[in-house]
């Protein structure tokens, strides 16, 4: 995933005259030149990658926020950006193809408890990037040691 893609999408959003995808593509953007700012250089797809993840779960937050306060309207628009965020992230693994490869580094690194958890994470979140959610890692780990 690159930055010409992202550009090529706004583009196109801007002549179908679509204002939430347009929106969002804009606002990533930007949070990907901020990021290009505070590096000091242009940034790698993983880099970009990084930043996509981050502005998805900055929206599911406002996700939770918004219902706890019953803001539908907000709520909707929160997850319309996820969605056309989520084009720019790789398949998602499933709760399984996650679970085994969790399994698989408790095997590897021989974890007896939870103190373990953290040797657990340093192999599988390389295995994982950007194809699920560091928390939900952390919750199957919690499950599966004792």
């Amino acid at each position: 995933m690159s930055l010409e893609k992202i550009d090529a999408d706004l583009k196109t959003a801007m002549k179908e005259r679509n204002e939430i995808k347009l929106g969002t593509l804009r606002m990533l953007k930007a949070a990907i030149q901020n990021k290009e700012i505070d590096k000091r250089k242009p940034l790698s797809d993983q880099e970009i990658l990084e930043v996509v993840q981050k502005q998805v779960k900055q929206r599911k937050d406002s996700i939770v926020e918004f219902e706890k306060a019953n803001r539908q309207d907000l709520l909707k628009k929160e997850t319309a950006e996820i969605v056309i965020l989520e084009q720019y992230l790789p398949k998602q693994l499933s709760e399984s193809e996650l679970k085994a490869i969790i399994e698989k580094a408790i095997q590897t690194t021989g974890a007896k408890a939870k103190a373990d958890r953290g040797k657990i994470m340093k192999e599988v979140m390389p295995q994982i990037a950007g194809r699920a959610d560091g928390k939900q890692v952390n919750q199957i780990v919690s499950l599966l040691l004792p």
